[in-house]
């Protein structure tokens, strides 16, 4: 064939435009980019435990800068040590489980670690105190994503002094938390799946009252536990702890021991939009040394109390309770509220709070509570809609107690009264919203609609 210029320049671009094509042939199907652990010596559905196999595995992938990649399997370990950088990824079906403790994957004072796609398996096996199936300290951007992770004697990941993402995964079955946060800074963790845990769904704690800033949203946790028992640290969907400006938002939280959401000296603390059902005591909880406490547009439905903004006796204080549906409260205990010593109150609020616009019906005490004995100071109720519970409104008047504004309330089928001045657990007055508030100069009580 005459080989003319022509020719030349369209064979030059076949060729060109070839080469791809026949690299992308080549490339197993579903394989990403990085180095097969299988190269290293790790084998799929091994007999025995691989843990020097894979350990090698990890640290020749991390000095490469390259991720590691596990094909579908089984592989059986003891405790991994993640480098710098290690990438650990998965094919749908790879399966790491635990033969031994004190941890599956550990890390400290490490960068960009990412763990995506795999399953790890705790196998019961007992975990290190305090740690998790997967611990690391000191880790900076941090990912971890669409993992499952199951069947762990102990907290199923324990984060310390960490930042980064923890997205997509879906735990199931751990015997203490499903996340351990400690000592962090700005974490994300959304969109888990978390089920069954033994004492707590996410925890985000501080050793010490400080910043911490993250962000819980979009999760969906059930069926939390309080199996180590206590007053209100174990049970809960998401507790806050010691750390301040964290935002809980947007989650859907299902059954819990004890609350959806409690925040325990958590400064800063934003509880928003979440939707949350069957509850063994206060569903969203600020209590303790907290400052400034927002509550916006949550619905809760069925819980023994719904929202508590409280402890003005230890320095609580400041808060936003608005928007929220709060239904059916109290109904489970209904023997213990006849002097509304127990549960059975929609939202209480103590000191320099405002709630306004909530939506609050069937609860066995009262849809609202102002204050407790003396711990009242700068409450105001506005505009909120409460139906058919025994009281609308108490209201402390007990010597000592500060100022409250109820204004512009509209309650219906209250019993027992729509605005009733209390002390302590006991009704002391008539119906304020008939009259009879100017006896009580702390208060200020207009243009409520009572039916």
């Amino acid at each position: 064939m005459f080989l003319s210029r022509r020719n030349l320049l369209l064979g030059s671009l076949a060729t060109v435009f070839a080469t791809p094509s026949r690299a992308q042939a080549q490339k197993p199907p579903g394989k990403p980019e990085g180095l097969d652990a299988a190269q290293f010596g790790v084998r799929a559905n091994a007999a025995g435990d691989q843990t020097l196999a894979l350990q090698r595995a990890i640290d020749r992938a991390a000095k490469a800068q390259q991720p590691l990649w596990l094909a579908a399997g089984l592989y059986r370990s003891g405790p991994l040590t993640l480098r710098a950088g290690s990438q650990l990824t998965g094919a749908r079906g790879a399966r790491l489980a635990l033969t031994r403790g004190p941890s599956l994957l550990t890390a400290q004072d490490t960068d960009a670690l990412a763990l995506s796609g795999l399953t790890l398996d705790g196998g019961n096996v007992p975990l290190a105190h305090d740690g998790g199936l997967i611990n690391l300290t000191g880790a900076r951007n941090l990912r971890i994503a669409d993992c499952t992770i199951a069947n762990v004697n102990g907290n199923a990941i324990g984060l310390f002094q960490s930042s980064g993402a923890v997205t997509g995964n879906s735990i199931t079955g751990s015997a203490d938390n499903a996340l351990y946060a400690v000592d962090n800074f700005g974490l994300e963790i959304r969109a888990n799946k978390i089920a069954k845990s033994g004492n707590g769904g996410i925890r985000v704690w501080q050793s010490t009252k400080r910043s911490d800033g993250s962000i819980v949203a979009g999760n969906t946790i059930e069926d939390t536990q309080a199996r180590a028992g206590g007053s209100g640290q174990n049970g809960n969907g998401v507790n806050v702890f010691r750390a301040s400006g964290v935002i809980v938002r947007d989650n859907v939280i299902r059954r819990a021991a004890f609350s959806a959401v409690r925040g325990n000296a958590a400064s800063d603390f934003q509880v928003i939009g979440n939707n949350c059902e069957g509850f063994g005591e206060t569903a969203m909880y600020a209590e303790f040394e907290y400052e400034n406490a927002s509550f916006i547009d949550n619905v809760i439905d069925d819980a023994a109390n719904g929202i508590a903004v409280t402890n003005f006796d230890v320095g609580g204080h400041g808060g936003v309770v608005r928007g929220n549906i709060v239904r059916n409260i109290g109904q489970r205990v209904l023997s213990t509220l006849t002097d509304g010593s127990g549960n059975g109150f929609g939202i209480s609020v103590e000191a320099d709070t405002i709630a306004s616009g909530n939506t609050i019906e069937n609860c066995a005490y009262a849809g609202l509570r102002l204050g407790f004995g003396p711990y009242l100071r700068n409450v105001t109720a506005s505009g909120n809609t409460i139906r058919r519970s025994p009281f609308g409104i108490v209201v402390s008047v007990v010597r000592g107690a500060g100022r409250a504004a109820i204004i512009d309330n509209s309650i219906s089928g209250a019993t027992r009264g729509a605005i009733v001045g209390v002390e302590w657990h006991k009704a002391v007055s008539g119906d304020l919203a008939l009259g009879g508030a100017e006896k009580f100069p702390t208060l200020r009580v207009s243009g409520n609609k009572v039916s």
